[in-house]
């Protein structure tokens, strides 16, 4: 049902890329225009979004010498869920938060900050990075490139929009052109439409890693433990983040208070938790191997 509703929700921002791109020319070249900027961006995604994510965080890889009991956790994890071993890397933050990048398993990365090994237990650790092993294994990587890149040739196209009414607008010529009030509309509301489409999709993502996660450890409330203290540590350290990139990480770089969950990337903390308990009633996990407040 996630696969469908995250197929559905970027065939509508490819929807809105097409008819942004009928509105700036009034006709069917238009369209086509803004299908050939989909397959640019895409194709630069499919090939660099894993080294612009890095680069945006300054994340520096590490060896198995450099940080073993990390190393050894991705390795077990990576074994055990049948993928390669993703390259490892550190970012170098006391804020605590973790991603995983890459078009696909073969080419694929986790990064986690020197924050959150300070931050989590051994067990905790493990559900983080079960959970970013998941988003690798659904290709949610290359999934999430897709989405941010598409949503910022709408952008892209909105201004674009913009700037050919400055010169008298698509169709001026032609009494059967566009509505100049759809047109305004168009410009101001395509892209909040594609910013919320694109987080809609990071959020359903983020779901079906934390269930990969649980699954992958046998150990739900671990991840459920590790949420919760990620949560109140990003309230007194949020983490300096690229709004390009911040649906990549497993909280949000600043916890969303009221309305502004609406342009949130994740699901509320608190019903992620609640899923992962519900899920480990129905996996007949312990309730006693990791003990916190909840």
């Amino acid at each position: 049902m996630n696969q469908f509703k995250t197929a559905a929700l970027l065939g509508l921002l490819s929807g809105i890329l097409v008819t942004i791109g009928y509105l700036i020319t009034g006709n069917s070249t238009g369209a086509l225009l803004g299908l050939g900027l989909a397959a640019v961006t895409n194709f630069g995604s499919w090939f660099y979004s894993d080294k612009i994510a890095l680069s945006a965080y300054k994340a520096q890889p590490v060896t198995q010498a450099q940080a073993p009991q990390l190393y050894a956790t991705v390795e077990r994890l990576a074994r055990k869920a049948d993928i390669p071993i993703p390259a490892v890397y550190v970012i170098p933050t006391q804020a605590a938060n973790a991603f995983a990048t890459g078009r696909d398993p073969e080419h694929a990365a986790v990064a986690v900050t020197q924050g959150i090994m300070q931050t989590l237990s051994a067990e905790e650790l493990e559900g983080v990075l079960a959970h970013e092993l998941s988003h690798i294994i659904n290709r949610d990587t290359l999934t999430q490139a897709v989405a941010a890149t598409v949503a910022g040739a709408i952008a892209f196209m909105a201004q674009m929009l913009q700037y050919s009414l400055w010169f008298g607008g698509p169709g001026r010529d032609d009494d059967n052109g566009p509505n100049p009030l759809a047109l305004i509309l168009t410009i101001f509301l395509a892209p909040a439409a594609a910013t919320i489409v694109q987080l809609a999709i990071s959020r359903t993502r983020e779901f079906s890693a934390d269930a990969g996660a649980a699954k992958l450890t046998g150990n739900p409330r671990a991840l459920a433990s590790a949420l919760e203290r990620l949560e109140a540590t990003a309230r007194q350290l949020p983490m300096q983040a690229n709004p390009a990139f911040e649906p990549l990480l497993i909280v949000n770089a600043l916890p969303k208070q009221m309305f502004k969950s609406l342009f949130s990337t994740h699901p509320s903390t608190e019903e992620r938790i609640e899923r992962l308990l519900t899920l480990e009633q129905e996996m007949g996990s312990s309730s006693g191997r990791v003990s916190f407040g909840l």
